[in-house]
């Protein structure tokens, strides 16, 4: 008899949110983080408030200090940063990792924290993983990111220290997300400059090592030189590779922060709304 529930539990307020409101509907519940090892320290005291909201403890699983001593260790394995398919981390932390841990036989669903903008993600993981049986309770309430801060301050818990900072996710933000784009990266530069070089000098070794551009930004222009298939940028200028552009040769619209530090952080009319 299928019985068990997965509400994975991500660091982010929406996925944080999701799990809280799998624990009103559902019955064996089981919260569970996929630890990167790399995130903000304030996560980790969020992931502590919110399990004193659920009243039960969030499960860790991970691949570090099993498989692998750190994020960075994955990137040398496979000389890859971000590519075609993907970001290889998150390959290796995140995908693998749920499906070892998920069991179709027993589990009746997998709780994601996809809001109402991630419709598309939301339905792609349904048509994808069917057996999992996906189910977003956050698109189904049309409950925004917004509506998540301010459900967390309404319960007296502090949002974590990315979202204050003006980044719209909280992921990895010991190294910076390799799946962000040229408006993140900007953003992450300006929040952490010693962060982004050691990021850029990874770049450099890791093309080094492979002889040809491992990067995490694609260029997108039409007109930029092709490497295998796609258009590599560089965080910082490559010195064997000056034809190709670089973070500072380019315009990124910086990412618009969903919370405004202005003495008030984000004040809205909002009432919880009836779940469904």
């Amino acid at each position: 008899m299928k019985t068990r529930v997965i509400a994975w539990w991500s660091g982010g307020i929406a996925s944080a949110y999701a799990c809280h409101i799998a624990l009103q509907i559902y019955k064996n519940v089981v919260i569970v983080f996929q630890d990167t090892d790399n995130e903000d320290e304030d996560t980790y005291r969020f992931l502590t408030d919110c399990e004193k909201l659920y009243s039960q403890q969030i499960e860790r699983i991970s691949r570090i200090g099993k498989d692998y001593k750190n994020i960075e260790e994955i990137w040398f394995k496979y000389l890859s940063l971000n590519n075609a398919t993907g970001a290889i981390c998150s390959t290796e932390l995140k995908r693998e990792v749920r499906e070892e841990y998920q069991n179709p036989k027993t589990d009746h669903a997998q709780i994601f924290g996809y809001d109402m903008s991630e419709t598309k993600r939301h339905f792609n993981m349904r048509k994808n993983y069917p057996e999992i049986n996906c189910i977003s309770p956050l698109i189904d309430n049309k409950i925004s990111k917004a509506d998540c801060i301010n459900f967390f301050k309404q319960q007296g818990i502090e949002i974590p220290n990315a979202y204050k900072l003006g980044f719209r996710n909280n992921n990895c933000l010991q190294t910076g997300c390799v799946r962000g784009g040229i408006g993140y990266w900007k953003q992450y530069k300006r929040q952490f400059p010693e962060r982004f070089n050691r990021m850029a000098e990874r770049e450099h070794e890791l093309t080094n090592l492979k002889g040809e551009p491992v990067t995490i930004l694609k260029n997108q222009s039409a007109t930029a030189p092709k490497e295998n298939g796609f258009a590599p940028m560089f965080l910082k200028p490559h010195p064997d590779y000056p034809h190709i552009k670089d973070l500072s040769r380019m315009k990124g619209k910086t990412p618009e922060p969903i919370v405004e530090c202005n003495g008030f952080c984000y004040t809205i009319d909002f009432k919880e709304k009836e779940l469904v």
